[in-house]
């Protein structure tokens, strides 16, 4: 797009100097036709030198953008790697996490189901406490009467 802009501007210039040689020789008139010729060769070697410079303008700005694409494609490809890269430690991160779950979870169980163990075996205690007291004070009691 930027090289067909600079193109464009140096053919209108082209045209433009030569719409203006062809002006002054309209305006002007010719003094002689050999006049006419010099004036309207060395407008167009210049003319030609003018578009020769554009042209090589243009050239190393395509280089520069050639090289600029390449930086791009070299630095979009690392960093394409990276992010893959960086999506595999996050799927294994991701089953690492599952696993911690699994494992928080059957621990959060058993500490239910230690709990629940240790209330049945006070109750169980205390009942057996208090069935013994109890067969004690009875059987005192039938021993006194």
């Amino acid at each position: 797009l930027l090289s067909e802009t600079v193109w464009k501007k140096a053919n209108l210039a082209s045209k433009l100097s030569l719409d203006n040689l062809e002006k002054e020789s309209l305006l002007y008139g010719g003094d002689s036709e050999f006049r006419q010729r010099k004036v309207t060769k060395e407008g167009l070697a210049q003319t030609s030198s003018d578009i020769t410079e554009s042209l090589m303008s243009i050239s190393q700005m395509m280089s520069q953008q050639v090289t600029q694409s390449e930086e791009s494609i070299t630095m979009l490809a690392t960093s394409s790697q990276a992010v893959l890269e960086m999506n595999d430690e996050f799927k294994a991160m991701t089953g690492t996490i599952q696993l911690g779950r699994k494992l928080i979870t059957m621990y959060n169980l058993r500490e239910l189901t230690d709990k629940l163990l240790i209330f049945l075996a006070l109750v169980l205690f205390l009942t057996v406490i208090f069935y013994i007291l109890k067969k004690r004070l009875f059987f005192l009691q039938t021993r006194h009467n």
